[in-house]
């Protein structure tokens, strides 16, 4: 089917099922499916596609972004960057008298201080910045979630990891990806709680994804949204 609101036209299909509610998925190349209960009207599906339109028009958006891939970073004023799930500006300070290159949130924005306004010295700052705000976030989530084990941690590591969120180690050791302070709170006590649960089964087993469960029983929206944003947390 093919539906016009608000100067905008999506295609969509629908599907018929035995259930009482309608439900939608749209896929990772923007395929959008209505699933709707046998004899539901035309109407009322049309009707529950425009109530989501802003929802809708919003995932086709994010669907396009991720097809498109990372775009080139600005590193000046204005320019944008993930922190906890938004987007916020970066406004640059020179101070030739600094010690070392950094950066701060404030009044809804990234400040970062740097002796030399380069993309470089930037960059550093930014990443450095990211560093401290995943250590502390993730110490706070694993005192937070603590109650929830028997054992602690030995340690906490943060790391530049290319292919991992976390890894928990037979020591009890576990480390995080830096770019975790770029993922909205509840993603970062997702990856938490997943490493915290290594702690008690190694393995990605039932009864690991079980106590997971048990602990965060949302955790798929949180992996759904790494899976989905994972290519935006650059710098």
């Amino acid at each position: 089917m093919i539906h016009t609101y608000l100067g905008e036209t999506i295609r969509f299909e629908i599907k018929y099922k035995n259930r009482t509610s309608i439900g939608m998925t749209i896929d990772s190349y923007g395929n959008i499916e209505i699933q709707a209960p046998k004899r539901t009207s035309d109407e009322r599906v049309v009707q529950v596609v425009e109530e989501n339109w802003g929802i809708i028009q919003q995932k086709l958006k994010e669907m396009n972004d991720r097809l498109l891939g990372p775009q080139e970073k600005a590193y000046e004023d204005g320019g944008s960057f993930l922190y906890l799930g938004n987007n916020y500006p970066i406004q640059i300070f020179q101070d030739i008298n600094i010690a070392q290159e950094h950066a701060l949130f404030k009044d809804e924005k990234l400040h970062i201080y740097v002796k030399q306004p380069d993309r470089e010295k930037i960059k550093q700052a930014l990443k450095r910045f990211y560093y401290q705000q995943c250590k502390a976030l993730v110490e706070d989530g694993i005192s937070f979630y603590q109650s929830n084990f028997k054992t602690k941690p030995r340690s906490i590591r943060i790391s530049d990891s290319k292919t991992t969120w976390g890894t928990c180690d037979s020591k009890m050791q576990l480390t995080f990806n830096w770019r975790l302070a770029m993922a909205p709170r509840e993603v970062i006590d997702y990856v938490v709680v997943h490493e915290m649960c290594h702690m008690v089964h190694m393995n990605h087993d039932r009864s690991f994804w079980r106590l997971v469960g048990k602990i965060m029983p949302d955790y798929k929206e949180k992996e759904n949204w790494l899976a989905l944003s994972s290519w935006k947390m650059t710098v």
